[in-house]
């Protein structure tokens, strides 16, 4: 019934806001349920492309007093200011760590499961990178007119390749470490 009536009210934030306030108010679970519906709220915003809502800086007080004024008084405003302020200051932060993430390589991104194989297959083969080798592997992978470009970017990930990022290669600890002793 909660989803029904969540589901029914066509603004998104308005949405995010219903469940917030109405999820841990049925107390589902035993215990997380302020945490659960602060991560349902953003349900409604991710499915209108709209920035996810976090608690991060929130002053614990204030969203006490919020969820409790709710609870106990039946008023939502301080928590409608809580909300607020939250998303605003989500927002913020969401743009503000976008912007440092730059735009992704759609060559990466087109090729991914190709560069993975061809990481796969130097460091399980235990073979030093080559260009000729990478060429060769990315034959059957790669279209002809972005081989050279893909050579490059697996040049590059292998030449970067550590023990934190080879799980992205999915690669195991000890592949990667007799390929590193072997190829030195």
């Amino acid at each position: 019934m909660l989803l029904q009536k969540a589901s029914a009210i066509p603004d998104p934030f308005e949405q995010a806001f219903f469940i917030m306030v109405q999820l841990p108010y049925l107390q589902p679970f035993e215990d997380v349920n302020k945490r659960v519906s602060r991560l349902g709220a953003n349900i409604p915003l991710f499915r209108n492309n709209l920035c996810p809502l976090s608690f991060i800086d929130v002053p614990e007080k204030s969203y006490i007093d919020g969820t409790l004024g709710v609870y106990e008084l039946n008023k939502i405003d301080l928590l409608r200011d809580v909300f607020t302020w939250a998303y605003e200051r989500s927002c913020q932060r969401y743009l503000a760590i976008t912007k440092s993430m730059g735009v992704p390589d759609p060559l990466r991104i087109r090729y991914r499961e190709a560069l993975i194989q061809v990481v796969q297959a130097i460091v399980r083969g235990i073979k030093a990178p080559s260009d000729q080798k990478i060429l060769q592997l990315a034959e059957k992978l790669v279209p002809g007119h972005d081989r050279e470009s893909f050579r490059k970017m697996a040049m590059e990930v292998l030449s970067q390749l550590h023990e934190g990022n080879i799980v992205r290669y999915r690669l195991k600890l000890s592949e990667f470490r007799a390929w590193k002793s072997g190829c030195i």
